[in-house]
């Protein structure tokens, strides 16, 4: 299995989010793994930043925001490169998933937790 950089977009502390058992479980299942959040915290000893962090080789972005909170990240998405961009559900977004269609990048419409626990991340 090879490690895939991830970015949590939408990372929250509070662990009744999904975002919080994500960071858990890519942690679990080895990748690194970048946060991004409303508000600073930690998960796990992963740091959750309120800016928009630049890093390099980020394989995937996986998301936590609903499509209108999405909009103010899109450059910031799109400028990271990552190879894919995994809309789980409530987070599908047709004008994002264009943007990352016309940049080369993949959007995947499905389920962090799920792609983990199947193997198919």
């Amino acid at each position: 299995m090879t490690e895939k950089k991830t970015l949590v977009l939408g990372a929250s502390d509070n662990p009744s989010r999904y975002s919080y058992l994500a960071m858990n479980r890519l942690k679990a299942h080895k990748h690194p793994v970048l946060a991004v959040g409303r508000k600073e915290g930690a998960v796990n000893g992963i740091q959750i930043h309120k800016d928009k962090t630049i890093e390099e080789g980020v394989d995937t972005v996986t998301l936590y925001l609903n499509p209108k909170n999405q909009v103010e990240y899109y450059d910031y998405i799109l400028g990271l490169k990552p190879k894919r961009i995994i809309f789980n559900p409530g987070t599908e977004n047709n004008e994002l998933i264009d943007k990352a269609k016309q940049a080369g990048i993949e959007p995947v419409i499905a389920c962090t937790l799920v792609m983990l626990a199947t193997g198919q991340y």
